[in-house]
């Protein structure tokens, strides 16, 4: 077997892998800068949409996107958890170079530091309005715990280049249990302040594990089983919150609805702008709006699934009413792969009936193999993205930000994005290939390199399953995996052994990297 033609273009040097990648062809030509709109899904796999193949779900509004733009069938988050991955789409470096990139408790100091260049910055300094929505899950304030939950935090989203930002500090199986708006907390209760600790309970406050009597929405299949907020139990303990509290079956129409008035606020300001909608769906606990709970065969998973596509819709529907269609750029992507049970108890695992959320790839979140890292995306803007394609590039999230660059002829500052690769042409449709490799990072840090042709899985120490109870292979193992992406798709069969140079050749390539 030989080595991608691809793979051996790349010298084994370390000035090989330096900051900047080949130039590719200019952006299609532009009457005007473009709206950039990234719709980004919570744990939606890469077989978890009806356009992917999707069972027992129909998912109309994301169809209608993929109609009238390109759906990608190897695009891949950086990493198989939300952290991680969601720091290298909005900073262009990859998570693992940082220490304190894993997985954020809900009171977490920020992880991107304000001294760091983002994606929002990017934006923002090339004349566009910026705004963040839904789940952030990167930390706010300063330092973690010490955060004042009932005044204004003293850094946010605003000292990263987000003008405007609602948001759940991280995710919503996780305390504070609140929206947080322009850095302070939306809707704030001044007659229940809001206290929040990750390592002891407030006295006299209810817990999951203590009184499951009172979760009458839904109780823990393992963990999550600490402060008590709208009937289901969750991670970290809380004190406080009053009117601020969410709902769960709210959350959807909060983040939308917000979202949907700010592009009425920003329709004809003469600015275009820049929008991260973070969707909390399909992240447990996992309990849409009764429009949709109790709806899908495959119950609360599937209602929330059923629950993003509307999401997508109502997103669509007023880019069109407000005329805005023909000059926005929309991409739609999830943050890792797929998780059935993630420690609540709501039947997703017995209800799957033949749907597989991976799309019969191997893993899941979390993990080394295919199905952590590769997800669904769809890329529209009219007249510029064919309509209806499908495109097998190899996309990498962490290429996002310098391709976006590229589209907008951003000047960026010496150093940052320092491992996104400008890729517009593959993002756009207009180049089949993509990249030459992507590299993704599993919960335990284990990196994964994909070429075209092969997938190298170095090795890593650790159990063969997740140990909380998910049920998902890790793809750890002590020696290395080499996987034929074109005979063995489903990474069946380890063929490092048998094929000991392309091995040592892509390990050789990923040492480099790193």
């Amino acid at each position: 077997m030989q080595l991608s033609s691809k793979i051996y273009a790349v010298a084994l040097t370390a000035g090989a892998f330096s900051l900047a990648p080949a130039v590719k062809s200019q952006s299609p030509a532009k009457q005007q800068r473009p709206n950039v709109i990234l719709i980004y899904a919570d744990d939606l796999g890469f077989g978890d949409l009806e356009c992917y193949g999707a069972k027992n779900v129909k998912t109309p509004a994301v169809n209608r996107l993929a109609s009238e733009g390109t759906r990608f069938t190897n695009a891949h988050a950086a990493a198989s958890t939300s952290t991680p991955s969601r720091y290298a789409m909005l900073t262009g470096q990859y998570a693992w170079r940082r220490p304190d990139t894993d997985v954020a408790p809900g009171n977490a100091g920020m992880i991107i530091r304000p001294e760091q260049y983002t994606m929002a910055d990017m934006f923002k300094n090339s004349g566009y309005s910026t705004a963040a929505f839904g789940k952030w899950h990167l930390g706010l304030g300063d330092k973690t715990g010490e955060q004042d939950w009932n005044a204004p935090l003293p850094c946010g989203l605003a000292d990263i280049g987000f003008d405007y930002s609602y948001i759940m500090a991280a995710t919503s199986d996780r305390v504070p249990c609140v929206f947080i708006e322009n850095g302070m907390v939306a809707n704030y209760d001044p007659s229940a302040p809001i206290y929040v600790d990750y390592e002891k309970n407030f006295p006299g406050e209810p817990t999951g594990r203590d009184n499951p009597e009172l979760l009458y929405n839904l109780k823990p299949s393992h963990g999550h089983d600490m402060s008590i907020v709208n009937g289901i139990s969750r991670i970290g303990y809380m004190k406080g919150g009053g009117k601020a509290l969410w709902k769960d079956e709210n959350i959807a129409d909060s983040i939308t609805e917000h979202a949907i008035e700010y592009m009425r606020d920003h329709a004809s300001d003469g600015k275009p702008f820049f929008m991260y909608v973070a969707t909390n769906d399909v992240h447990v606990p996992r309990f849409p709006h009764e429009r949709f709970r109790g709806k899908n065969p495959m119950g609360l998973r599937g209602d929330a699934i059923v629950q993003f596509d509307w999401t997508v819709g109502r997103i669509l529907d007023e880019l069109d009413s407000l005329g805005l269609a023909e000059n926005t750029l929309v991409i739609l992507s999830s943050d890792n792969g797929p998780v059935v049970d993630d420690g609540y108890d709501d039947g997703a695992k017995e209800l799957l009936a033949g749907h597989s959320p991976t799309g019969n790839l191997r893993g899941g979140k979390y993990s080394a193999f295919e199905g952590g890292a590769r997800i669904p995306m769809i890329v529209r803007w009219p007249g510029k993205v064919a309509e209806g394609e499908q495109s097998d590039a190899l996309i990498s999230q962490v290429d996002w930000m310098q391709s976006l660059a590229s589209l907008i002829d951003a000047r960026m500052p010496l150093g940052s994005a320092p491992d996104s690769r400008q890729q517009l042409d593959a993002l756009i449709g207009a180049d089949k290939a993509g990249a030459p490799w992507v590299i993704t990072q599993a919960y335990n840090k284990a990196l994964t390199f994909r070429t075209a042709d092969w997938t190298y899985i170095e090795p890593s120490a650790g159990p063969a399953i997740v140990p909380w109870g998910t049920e998902i292979e890790t793809g750890s193992l002590s020696e290395p995996q080499l996987y034929n992406n074109a005979s063995d798709p489903l990474q069946t069969t380890n063929v490092a052994s048998s094929n000991p140079e392309i091995t040592a050749t892509l390990a050789s390539q990923l040492s480099t990297i790193r």
